[in-house]
């Protein structure tokens, strides 16, 4: 359920309402727009059909929330979120590109890649130090030396950073070393690791499921939300099908559909969703089109040698290829890079 109020509301009022919510069992989650505050009831509702909060000083309406989905849901909150990642705006008019290899490998490599991008145009730099491998006998990752590689190389570069945290027992040192947190499509449903990074203030990247439906999806974005991290951006890399030809199918209908349903940012990730290097660019295009806000993309400087996902990294032409159209793209749909 959620407690529109007034322009006019006072601090005083808003607080007298919480205690309330919290007094009759509820959990109450305050969202403070531009104009309107607005408090998210989360529980059973049936508790507040006996109690009229309409008449509260300072109410406007109450309205229940038919979707599964509260918080996420732009019942909840019309305005769209913008989602600070170290500096970087992601939700807004300017579309991001993040990019980077698969996986840390060494300074070395990393520096080389993170200043082509850097030089490219890409506002965040991504870099694994835990790879969850289909195969337990290929490349895992540097663990917290890649972690530390990566926070070594985004002060040289200036370059915020976004890496995936795939266990609960890495987050304090997954948050220490990186800007945003990815959650990965595998651990899209691993309610608890949701639930503690919901703990967190730092920004969240939340992957959609291999096999996952776009409810399923923005339930999981629930899990973080109501644990009271309002900072997450989704993102679609494709979903599993019948269809062999690519890596997964790029579901780019799922990009507008979810932009009508909340007021999460969306973003895209062409590299996983094709598997293959020569598509990135035209399925990244389309993201763009069909209204996501920034990309994820794979970048190696020399990708036959990459310890993970060599077959769908851009070498740098085909990365600076890549930007040029993403941003003529932008400027067709009234967007920047």
């Amino acid at each position: 359920m959620i407690i529109v109020l007034r322009p006019e509301a006072t601090e005083k009022q808003i607080r007298h309402i919480v205690d309330k919510v919290k007094k009759l069992g509820l959990k109450p989650m305050v969202s403070k727009g531009i104009e309107r505050t607005i408090i998210g009831v989360i529980g059973k509702e049936d508790i507040l059909r006996v109690q009229p909060l309409e008449v509260f000083p300072g109410v406007e309406k109450v309205m229940p929330v038919l979707a599964p989905y509260k918080l996420v849901s732009k019942d909840f909150k019309p305005e769209k979120t913008i989602v600070d990642a170290g500096g970087v705006k992601i939700g807004g008019k300017k579309v991001v590109v993040i990019a980077g290899p698969c996986a840390v490998e060494n300074h070395q490599t990393f520096l080389k890649i993170a200043k082509i991008v850097k030089k490219a145009g890409a506002s965040l730099l991504r870099g694994g130090a835990f790879k969850p491998r289909t195969s337990p006998y290929s490349f895992q990752g540097l663990g917290e030396k890649g972690l530390k590689i990566l926070r070594e190389v985004s002060k040289e570069v200036a370059l915020p950073t976004v890496t995936e945290l795939m266990d609960i027992r890495d987050i304090d040192v997954v948050e220490r070393y990186t800007d945003m947190i990815q959650i990965g499509a595998r651990n899209m449903q691993n309610f608890n690791l949701l639930k503690e990074v919901g703990l967190l203030k730092k920004p969240v990247m939340l992957k959609r499921g291999l096999m996952s439906t776009i409810e399923e999806w923005l339930m999981s974005a629930e899990y973080i939300l109501s644990n009271g991290n309002f900072n997450v951006v989704l993102c679609e890399r494709g979903i599993r099908t019948f269809e062999k030809t690519t890596r997964f199918t790029f579901d780019v209908s799922a990009i507008p559909v979810v932009k009508n349903l909340t007021h999460l940012p969306v973003i895209a990730d062409p590299s996983h969703a094709t598997g293959k290097w020569g598509l990135v660019a035209p399925v990244g295009a389309a993201a763009i089109a069909a209204g996501a806000d920034g990309l994820i993309v794979e970048v190696h400087s020399t990708p036959e040698e990459a310890l993970s996902d060599g077959v769908q990294s851009l070498m740098p032409a085909n990365f600076n290829s890549l930007m040029a159209n993403v941003t003529s793209v932008a400027r067709a749909v009234g967007r920047s890079i």
